[in-house]
């Protein structure tokens, strides 16, 4: 992992006074900023568009000035869907490129598969994709929605504002969609939903033969409560999915929808129009009315292409990118320790009018947005929260309910409240 100190980040902003080309020709090495995203497979309908985000944010970093004076150079690698590879890529990104940061993955089995890696190396990771919780590395910035930030407000809404009184919870099969359904099974349960009431069901990555799943789902009102799904379906398996319950004339009124891993990139593939209505929780939309969001889409569609869209991970990468580059400068270095105690307490304002910040539990405080498909593939913001703080452990499951993560004041991401001790500090989960 290349360090640059403080005298040489002195040096560099002395270089850079010259002017910004000169600059750059000072310094003895950019810094390195590896993407780690899908490029092929079952992903890429995801990750490409975060790859091409990061491009982005480094070019107009790269316009200002760069970091501490140096210029900064994107490494892209391909993990190509394939868990295991992201892990032998993150370990290339961290010798062999020796990238001073890595903003990437996508899928929480991607995640854990590259944290052992980043963990034993002491590198960082700035994580952009809503997720379980149940985890805190100190080598991890988790700069998407834990639980309470998305699930938990979305189950609330079907509760409260649509009366949904039986549950289907859809999930590909890997670690996020199975935690967060079993946090969502007892928080249901808790709500007074009968467990006979809780349909769960999981399925492949790239699954593409829904129609025995959406009979099922269907079957469940046949006593005429008010069915709602929860998916948790991640990738291109979604474009099956949505295009089977068009199939069968399913509409939100019947049996509304709400997506954690659908926005509108994935919704850029398909026919909308029989889709109107059906729900997205997200920490931010396209559609937000703000000035910051503006800018934000003019910037990205002259970049990428007019007919780009942008979605919640890509606001999660830009807030990321500016608070890591924020913290290199407050430390006057790139070294992993120093930026670590830089993030802490970082603020950038998000897209959507409000402001992020950076907690102690390398979680952010984000709003909670909830939004309707309508026919233009976009989302028509239907409910609104202030900043919700992101926890770590949820205080849905009574083992993770007693935990905190601290690194920035207990150095700990497992402190249990009630026996006053840090259960592990690092862990290669």
């Amino acid at each position: 992992m290349t360090i640059r100190n403080t005298l040489f980040s002195s040096f560099s902003a002395l270089a850079f006074a010259a002017s910004g080309t000169a600059a750059f020709a000072e310094c003895a090495d950019p810094i390195k900023v590896g993407v780690l995203h899908s490029l092929s497979g079952t992903m890429a309908i995801s990750e490409t568009t975060l790859k091409d985000t990061m491009l982005m944010l480094i070019a107009q970093q790269n316009a200002a000035g760069g970091v501490l004076g140096c210029q900064i150079e994107a490494v892209v690698v391909d993990p190509a869907s394939d868990w295991p590879l992201f892990a032998e890529k993150a370990r290339e990104l961290l010798t062999v490129h020796e990238t001073d940061v890595i903003f990437g993955n996508w899928t929480s089995v991607s995640r854990k598969s590259v944290l052992p890696v980043i963990e034993e190396l002491n590198g960082l990771l700035f994580y952009p994709v809503q997720y379980e919780g149940e985890e805190s590395s100190r080598n991890v910035f988790y700069t998407g929605a834990a639980p309470n930030q998305q699930a938990i407000p979305a189950v609330d809404y079907f509760l409260e504002e649509l009366g949904v009184e039986k549950f289907a919870l859809l999930g590909t099969d890997y670690v996020y969609p199975r935690t967060t359904n079993n946090i969502l099974e007892q928080y249901l349960t808790d709500n007074g939903i009968a467990a006979d009431d809780i349909f769960v069901n999981y399925t492949p990555f790239g699954h593409s033969d829904w129609a025995t799943i959406v009979a099922d789902v269907m079957a469940l009102g046949e006593d005429g409560k008010q069915v709602g799904v929860i998916s948790t379906i991640n990738g291109d398996a979604n474009i099956g999915f949505y295009k089977e319950l068009a199939a069968a004339g399913i509409s939100a009124d019947d049996i509304p929808v709400v997506a954690f891993s659908v926005g509108e990139e994935e919704l850029s593939g398909l026919d909308t129009t029989n889709l109107v209505g059906h729900l997205a929780a997200w920490n931010y939309f396209m559609s937000a009315d703000s000035g910051a969001n503006t800018a934000f889409i003019e910037s990205w569609q002259a970049f990428a292409g007019e007919d780009r869209v942008t979605n919640d991970p890509m606001e999660a990468h830009y807030i990321g990118f500016n608070m890591w580059v924020a913290a290199v400068e407050a430390a006057g270095t790139t070294d992993v320790d120093a930026v670590r105690e830089a993030m802490y307490g970082q603020e950038f304002p998000n897209l959507t009018g409000g402001t992020a910040v950076m907690l102690p539990n390398h979680h952010l405080a984000k709003p909670v947005l909830i939004g309707e498909i309508t026919a233009d593939g976009q989302f028509d913001i239907i409910s609104q929260t202030t900043e919700v703080p992101g926890d770590a452990w949820t205080d849905f499951l009574p083992d993770s309910a007693v935990l905190v993560s601290d690194w920035k004041d207990l150095g700990c991401g497992m402190y249990n409240t009630e026996t006053e001790t840090c259960v592990q500090l690092t862990s290669n989960y």
